[in-house]
């Protein structure tokens, strides 16, 4: 819809080694993402918008993840 953001709970599926998928909803600032060997789904808090621009073009999504995400946001395990 016009005016919504393009990152609304956008989903993105790539391929990863590491990253089967992510969403981002900057309303709420949390960065959702489905690992492929455990399959679980994390939440990570207030990551601002800038941050999940740089994940979402970087060219090694795992590696970018492993930098600038895990270790720098408060996160939680959704079941």
């Amino acid at each position: 819809p016009a005016g919504s953001s393009p990152w609304a709970l956008s989903g993105h599926v790539m391929p990863s080694t590491s990253i089967r998928n992510f969403e981002y909803d900057p309303d709420r600032r949390i960065l959702s993402v489905w690992f492929v060997a455990s399959g679980r789904h994390y939440e990570f808090l207030d990551v601002p918008p800038e941050s999940f621009a740089a994940f979402k073009s970087a060219f090694a999504k795992g590696h970018y993840f492993n930098e600038h995400i895990r270790n720098h946001f408060a996160f939680r395990m959704v079941t």
